[in-house]
């Protein structure tokens, strides 16, 4: 029986561990018939050991968003191992520790705009990096965490998801005339590498304890990693700007 992304071509970005949701999509994605491709940083090394683990072998490629250098050289790079691209997932994320855990207030700008840099602008810089590749067409995917609201501990990650969101439908509005589509998921909290860098996580991740009307499992990335994968099928061809929740229904729950 064939896969949902039988054929398609897909880089993804940010598989750190076995249990982020980069590795679940990619390793779904590969089960689905895609070939992969990944970039790391600061460490390939790390993400090549990780890489290991999923059902077939994916080349890793060194990648800092913040770089030009790095980002003007994707493209080569990319061609060379898969000659074009049908997908690519966006999964990355940073902000220093003071801008998190409660330190809004006093969280200096310089802190700020490294969050902003790393977590939203890069989405369209890779995105460009990442046009030259993508001639058919194709599918861009993000990840978010709900920005509609102010999240305990989360501080100015929040703001910045809510700058990846605005991101995604700007270039969801630009790239359309290309045939390129770009959405978000919205995953609820996992105990992931980015959700240990949280102080106070926990007090977070209780909300899905008491308000999610289908059980939240923490421990449990697949379903994210399913809704990437879907997303980047074909069964998807004309949703674009779009933020599809697989956080078991918490978005929608008024109290």
């Amino acid at each position: 029986m064939s896969g949902i992304l039988d054929g398609k071509r897909i880089l993804i970005t940010g598989v750190l561990m076995e249990s982020s949701i980069a590795f679940h999509a990619a390793k779904v994605a590969q089960e689905q018939g895609a070939e992969i491709i990944l970039t790391a940083f600061p460490r390939p090394t790390l993400t090549e050991r990780i890489a290991r683990k999923l059902p077939k072998p994916a080349k890793v490629i060194e990648l800092d968003v913040t770089n030009a250098e790095h980002l003007d050289r994707l493209a080569g790079l990319v061609r060379d191992e898969l000659g074009t691209l049908d997908g690519v997932v966006h999964s990355i994320g940073f902000a220093p520790q003071d801008a998190l855990g409660g330190n809004f207030l006093n969280t200096p700008f310089e802190s700020v705009a490294t969050a902003m840099h790393v977590s939203a602008f890069s989405l369209k810089s890779l995105a460009m990096a990442c046009k030259p590749l993508m001639s058919e067409g194709g599918s861009i995917v993000g990840l978010t965490f709900d920005a509609q609201f102010a999240w305990p501990q989360y501080d100015w990650m929040g703001p910045t998801k809510a700058a990846l969101e605005a991101t995604s439908r700007y270039l969801a509005r630009d790239l359309g005339k290309d045939g390129i589509r770009c959405n978000l998921v919205s995953a609820g909290p996992l105990g992931s590498m980015a959700a240990k860098s949280i102080p106070g996580f926990g007090e977070l991740a209780e909300v899905w304890n008491t308000r999610a009307p289908l059980a939240w499992d923490m421990s449990d990335p697949e379903p994210a990693g399913r809704g990437i994968v879907a997303l980047l099928s074909d069964f998807f061809p004309r949703t674009t700007g779009e933020i599809i929740h697989v956080d078991s229904g918490v978005h929608m729950i008024g109290a």
